[in-house]
């Protein structure tokens, strides 16, 4: 149809430069067409990172120690330069006497001069990094990062991808700066909540995303995250403040996130959430408990659980806290979403505190002749009238099969195909550039899944 016309590397290579968005958009396309045709499960989301190669040298990568340190060699190099300049200056040779040293006295002025402005050049870079929140400086790609790899430290992009576990087609993807998976599940979820136009969405990532801020978020727009826990081993607890809301049917059926954090805060499980390892509880406010304590390191919470001596304040008081106790107990000791810190003044045993939940599960009551000596007032503050616990638990099961599920995508785009680094500068296009390798692995993959002959036929409808 082309007559055999074969277009050279700089028309790919330009109009990959000069098309960043439509490729960006064919991919998100040929993603809709495979889901119109059913070729996505979406039972399950695999979502995991991997690093691929920048168009940037180590050397020309700098952070804080290495720009203090270039500097101090600098410095170091000037003296000499000006002490070599001193020494022709202190031998009395005339400038116009033509004798073997003339040419190291223009070397060493060359070379003082070429210090100088890289010292200033420096001396920059280090005012920049202090002076904003950047952590490095890239000079060839700035968009890109200096990361820890299999390979040692490379200047790399982060790319996070969406697998979907029933196809291995790659669903969604999104080139980053950032260093690690920390904070990167929900917008990667989401994004591929909206490419597959899907009302739910379950995701499984590794314990790099163990974030319980970025995972509370994607619970909020409709995401079930199954995600393995670095701290907790079985479930994460979420507590919310309680606010009364009428929920109706339209309201509890809906995927809107306003919608679904309505229901949660209300305390009544969204319709999406139903049959999933998620559930709420209201807790209302229950019975009056106790801190006790043991010794002078060691406190005992209402719950059974040791709080650890943190600091001394106004030599009087001694503060114990545990974020470990904290963040899985399932009855709040406080109205606050942090971890509960608790103040012992000097001599005294017991600290009273007002418990949410089920007085059943509370081990350690107020005595009733109990000798309080600090913080009794906080057994008649204004509470809150109720807490609501969200618990999410993990399901390992479906996390096992997150690693042959994204590590296929991998595998064939960076050693098969050849795709482990990039050409282009850039985050745009370079993410055009990692694009058209999954497009093309997912083409590959469909034809795989349908046969080419129904793939033409697919594509002609």
């Amino acid at each position: 149809m082309l007559n055999e016309l074969k277009p050279d590397f700089r028309t790919i290579s330009d109009f990959r430069k000069e098309n960043p968005e439509p490729i960006r958009e064919v991919f998100r396309e040929f993603v809709k067409f495979c889901d119109e045709f059913g070729l996505y499960k979406k039972e399950l989301i695999a979502i995991d990172g991997t690093k691929i190669r920048a168009q940037n040298a180590n050397d020309r990568c700098y952070n804080k120690d290495i720009l203090l340190s270039k500097l101090e060699r600098i410095d170091k190099h000037i003296e000499e330069y000006i002490s070599a300049l001193k020494k022709n200056d202190e031998s009395g040779e005339d400038d116009d006497d033509e004798d073997e040293r003339r040419p190291g006295l223009e070397d060493n002025k060359a070379g003082l001069k070429t210090l100088l402005e890289r010292k200033e050049k420096y001396v920059g870079y280090l005012a920049h990094l202090n002076s904003s929140k950047d952590t490095q400086i890239l000079e060839t790609d700035p968009d890109a990062h200096r990361m820890h790899t299999r390979n040692g430290f490379h200047c790399c992009y982060n790319v996070q991808v969406a697998t979907d576990s029933g196809s291995h087609l790659i669903c969604e993807y999104d080139v980053t700066g950032q260093a690690n998976d920390m904070g990167q599940l929900s917008s990667i979820a989401k994004q591929t909540k909206e490419t597959l136009v899907a009302d739910v969405l379950e995701v499984c990532a590794d314990n790099g995303y163990d974030s319980n801020k970025d995972i509370l978020d994607a619970v909020m727009h409709g995401i079930m995250p199954n995600v393995s826990m670095q701290e907790d081993k079985t479930e994460r607890v979420y507590n919310l403040d309680y606010k009364y809301a009428n929920i109706t049917d339209a309201v509890k059926n809906s995927t809107k996130p306003e919608d679904i954090s309505k229901c949660l805060h209300a305390g009544v499980l969204p319709t999406c959430f139903e049959g999933r390892n998620i559930s709420v509880e209201i807790q209302k406010l229950s019975v009056a408990a106790c801190f006790t304590r043991v010794d002078d390191r060691t406190v005992i919470c209402p719950m059974g659980k040791k709080l650890w001596k943190m600091k001394r304040r106004y030599d009087r008081y001694t503060i114990f806290k545990s974020r470990e106790a904290c963040r899985s107990c399932n009855n709040r000791c406080t109205s606050s979403a942090n971890p509960k810190e608790v103040s012992f003044v000097d001599g005294a045993k017991y600290v009273p505190v007002q418990m949410y939940g089920n007085k059943n599960k509370i081990r350690n009551l107020l005595p009733p002749d109990a000798v309080v000596h600090y913080n009794s007032r906080s057994l008649y503050r204004k509470w809150a009238s109720g807490k609501v616990v969200v618990k999410v638990v993990c399901d390992y099961a479906k996390i096992h099969t997150r690693m042959c599920t994204a590590e296929h995508p991998f595998g064939s785009v960076k050693w098969y195909g050849d795709a482990g680094y990039v050409l282009c500068r850039g985050k745009l296009k370079a993410s055009a550039e990692i694009g058209l390798s999954f497009l093309g692995y997912n083409m590959k993959r469909a034809i795989k899944m349908v046969g080419a002959e129904k793939m033409l036929i697919m594509l002609g409808e």
